[in-house]
């Protein structure tokens, strides 16, 4: 490889002091062509283009520095400050942008309630505030289905009934602590299978206390919460044998964190029927944060990555159950069902 020649980059240095940016770049551009990933020169090209004013081709040459700095050994300690000068410059470049094109939206009336949520999203993924999140189930990916992280309640006409239930089922698990705390942990080793690497195994304070379970009621429970029982058979709860329906309390103790984490299927959908809810609790899907309301559902794809938290001093509640997608077909439904009994028989 040829070196550069150290009095070209003194050239293009004076060049951009005496605000010739051009001369500059044509200059560099001879540094460049000996040696592609000298980062001097890719932060000299990044300062000239920024002079000449095009802020697109100034952050490529900076972010060319930068990612060329990350993998050099030994970055020269002389670069560090304009390594630095170069992330700020990106940010501002960043900023700008994003200021010139919301205004442009908002010029034509695009702003507010008048952006739709989708809309307001992609514009956070462009301008780096939010990233894209993707379903990634851990044991079945049924592909096709719509990357939606939470469903609008009102889109389900099962809703309301269920909801209006609310009350009603707070009072049974009420009934049932009254005599017994039967919560166990949610995350629990299976027999003849190593122990899970995951954090929360064996941990009470993510609690589970059973209504469905492996596609089984859980007698003792059910009898004692009849009418919560009664009211999920409003919902298009999947029946396989071995598998579903599931359903349970779930309690979340204060100061808890549920780490971040995936499903093992995108064929379903989880619904929180919140029943105790203390300020300072939330759950975050992909790249949006909701909290729960007492009696509100909420719907989400647990196969995108979540996590939750209860930063108040007393337990959270809420019943979880799992529906059908509604985007899968009847008959796709019943495909699905052969395949998970027999998974669940084969496992078994």
């Amino acid at each position: 490889m040829q070196l550069p020649d150290p009095p070209l980059l003194s050239a293009a240095q004076a060049y951009l002091f005496a605000g010739d940016p051009r001369q500059a770049d044509a200059v560099l551009d001879r540094v460049l062509a000996a040696d592609p990933r000298h980062i001097g020169a890719l932060l000299l090209k990044g300062e000239a283009h920024g002079q000449i004013g095009d802020s697109r081709a100034a952050t490529a040459f900076y972010q060319a520095a930068l990612d060329t700095a990350a993998r050099t050994p030994n970055v020269p300690q002389g670069l560090q400050g304009a390594l630095q000068r170069a992330r700020e410059a990106i940010s501002g470049f960043a900023s700008r942008y994003e200021e010139e094109l919301r205004g442009r939206l908002e010029q034509e009336g695009i702003r507010g309630a008048a952006m739709s949520p989708r809309i307001a999203e992609a514009l956070d993924i462009l301008t780096g505030r939010k990233q894209v999140f993707v379903q990634q189930p851990q044991s079945f990916y049924f592909p096709g289905l719509p990357q939606n992280q939470f469903y609008e309640r009102e889109a389900f006409d099962w809703v309301p009934a269920l909801e209006a239930q609310s009350e009603v089922i707070r009072a049974e698990l009420e009934g049932v602590l009254a005599e017994e705390d039967g919560f166990r942990p949610y995350v629990e080793s299976e027999p003849g299978r190593p122990p899970k690497a995951n954090a929360m195994l064996g941990d009470p304070r993510w609690g589970a206390l059973y209504l469905w379970r492996g596609g089984e009621p859980v007698a003792r429970q059910a009898e004692r919460c009849p009418r919560t029982m009664a009211a999920l058979e409003a919902a298009p709860i999947p029946r396989i044998a071995g598998r579903s329906p599931m359903a349970l309390f779930s309690r979340l103790k204060p100061g808890m964190h549920i780490p971040a984490h995936t499903g093992f299927l995108n064929t379903r959908l989880i619904c929180h029927l919140p029943l105790v809810v203390p300020p300072g609790c939330s759950l975050r899907v992909g790249n949006e944060v909701r909290s729960w309301e007492p009696g509100k559902l909420l719907i989400f794809d647990d196969s995108i990555e979540h996590e939750a938290w209860n930063r108040g001093e007393d337990d959270r509640v809420v019943l979880l159950f799992e529906i059908w997608r509604p985007e899968i077909s009847e008959q796709d439904r019943a495909a699905l069902t052969v395949m998970f009994e027999y998974i669940s028989a084969y496992d078994a």
